[in-house]
């Protein structure tokens, strides 16, 4: 049981690092990026080919893709999403609901239906482990992925805490209009903020292709487990986004355990209860405050 505990909140690393992104542009401009998933099968794909045509290690990939998936999401910021939110809280679903599709299918023509994996790339680290007592094997590449789950969550806290341009973000997301009173150019912070979460899908796209095999229609689940860890976690929340990927996790893991077919089955049902209890908590203040009113 112990081993499955653990394994249980290192895959939630995994799944804190695929939700940041999706939590990071929610909590800045409101967006629920449907096409989340999509641009991070889209990065596997690109440390992919950049592994197989070119030689370069995942690793050092990263260093290349990394600034254009910033730049990628800078530009759908400005001429895509920013346009699209004019039109209502509505139209940027639609936006990336039609980018998603865009994505996989052109990630289907270019490379077909055929499962790739960037395991080959990065040598022993894809099966490599350390025994614990209580033989406990624990995964390399599950402790790295982790490690930079909590690292990249911690940075982000750090960046707007104490910085200008995350004082900038925050102060934007609150209030776009009065933000732009003391001379914040919300445009330019949302183009901004886009860019890091888009950073943040390219890690995530690399931890996929490393850990498991991936196609072009892999980005639907994995927007599934964003959505589901930042849900649990509050929407909006960097460090609520680990402590949801790890009880995703975990009730993944005890559903398995339970059930052969109870991996995704025991997930289900944590967000479920979880976005339960939060309608009924916020029902009863509400009627609370009706009350006081």
């Amino acid at each position: 049981m112990m081993n499955q505990l653990v394994q249980g909140v290192l895959l939630g690393g995994y799944y804190a690092l695929i939700a940041c992104g999706l939590s990071f542009m929610f909590s800045v401009m409101r967006i629920i990026n449907l096409a989340h998933g999509s641009l991070a099968v889209f990065s596997a794909y690109g440390l992919w080919l950049l592994a197989e045509r070119f030689g370069l290690s995942p690793f050092l990939g990263l260093a290349v893709l990394l600034p254009v998936m910033a730049v990628l999401g800078w530009v759908l910021q400005r001429y895509l999403l920013e346009r699209s939110a004019r039109g209502g809280a509505l139209l940027p679903i639609l936006t990336t609901f039609g980018l998603a599709i865009v994505i996989d299918n052109l990630l289907f023509e270019q490379f077909g239906a055929d499962t790739r994996s960037l395991a080959p790339y990065i040598g022993s680290l894809s099966y490599d482990s350390w025994e614990w007592p209580g033989n406990i094997y624990v995964g390399k590449l599950a402790v790295l992925i982790f490690v930079v789950a909590v690292a990249l969550l911690g940075g982000l806290q750090l960046f707007l805490n104490h910085s200008a341009m995350g004082r900038s973000i925050r102060a934007t997301s609150e209030d776009p209009d009065t933000a732009g009173l003391v001379g914040i150019d919300a445009v330019r912070i949302n183009a901004m903020a886009t860019a890091i979460a888009m950073a943040t899908v390219c890690l995530a796209g690399a931890a996929l292709g490393m850990r498991a095999t991936f196609d072009p229609y892999s980005g639907a689940p994995q927007l599934l487990f964003a959505f589901e860890a930042a849900v649990i976690g509050g929407a909006g929340s960097l460090w609520g986004t680990l402590a949801g990927g790890i009880v995703l996790a975990l009730a993944q893991t005890l559903g398995a355990k339970l059930h052969p077919l109870g991996f995704l089955i025991g997930g289900h049902v944590a967000f479920v209860l979880v976005l339960f209890a939060r309608l009924t908590a916020a029902g009863r203040l509400r009627s609370l405050l009706g009350r006081t009113a």
